[in-house]
């Protein structure tokens, strides 16, 4: 079951997707990054590359799906439990421990930190540019009235109006004089 899943969509005219299958590009670079870095001792890879047969590479990338698989199970169950229909992080976490693999625990806590750090970094620079976005919009468009509140606007008489009609009409109103009165 590691190529395609389920049939077409309406009518069978959609070609089914790889759901199961992971990236052989990714699986590659994941296991390559890490043997490199295990035989040089440390980070930064090491100079010769390490070979990897294709073979073994298929093996890395169903181990690695059936751990998935197994893994969103067990945390999906947790989930079921909690009443809730949503997987978090924190499942993730117990199911890790209802597995047996406690060694993976604190390695994805700093990864969730830093991934959860990075992200509200990524938020809070979008939520600033999106600021000065509407800033800039704001300080380039001229408000309802045409003007911008600054520069070229009229100004207000001692009555309170900005325009010429208005100013009109009211000396008509105090004179007696208003389009009303005139029957």
């Amino acid at each position: 079951m590691t190529k395609k899943e389920g049939g077409g969509g309406e009518g069978g005219a959609a070609p089914a997707l790889a759901v199961e299958e992971l990236p052989r590009a990714i699986v590659r670079r994941v296991v390559k990054d890490k043997l490199a870095e295990l035989s040089t001792g440390g980070a930064g890879g090491g100079e010769e590359e390490v070979k990897v047969h294709k073979d073994a590479l298929l093996a890395f990338a169903e181990s690695a799906r059936i751990f998935i698989h197994y893994l969103s199970a067990t945390a999906n169950d947790i989930c079921k439990e909690s009443n809730r229909q949503t997987i978090n992080a924190e499942d993730v976490i117990k199911a890790l421990e209802e597995i047996e693999y406690p060694e993976f625990i604190e390695p994805l806590r700093i990864s969730l930190e830093d991934f959860r750090r990075k992200n509200v970094a990524k938020k809070s620079g979008a939520k600033a540019k999106e600021t000065d976005r509407k800033r800039k919009l704001e300080q380039e468009m001229p408000t309802q009235n045409g003007y911008d509140g600054t520069e070229g606007a009229p100004e207000e008489d001692e009555n309170g109006h900005d325009d010429i009609e208005g100013a009109a009409e009211e000396d008509a109103e105090d004179e007696g004089n208003s389009p009303e009165n005139d029957g």
